[in-house]
């Protein structure tokens, strides 16, 4: 294996991992951001409150991103073992 195509498909996997977790981590991002306010601003300091918003916020990305995200890894999946012979 070269080191360009060794280079070339840490990149590919990395950015495959960054697009399929970016949906669900920035849900959870902005389910906790709200709920942080919401807490600062009620003074309510419960802690179940602060994990089941982001919980639901994620089932809730996965649910929607979901068919989007196993296209992503099968297509990911399909350049890499296209290219499996082509390393060697």
């Amino acid at each position: 294996m070269s080191e360009d195509f060794v280079v070339a498909l840490g990149r590919d996997a990395l950015t495959t991992a960054l697009l399929v977790g970016a949906p669900v981590l920035g849900f959870s991002l902005v389910t906790g951001l709200v709920v942080s306010i919401f807490q600062a601003v009620t003074q309510i300091n419960e802690v179940t409150l602060t994990f089941v918003p982001k919980i639901l916020a994620v089932f809730a990305a996965l649910a929607l991103f979901g068919p989007w995200s196993m296209q992503v890894l099968l297509q990911f999946s399909e350049r890499l073992l296209g290219n499996l012979g082509a390393g060697l």
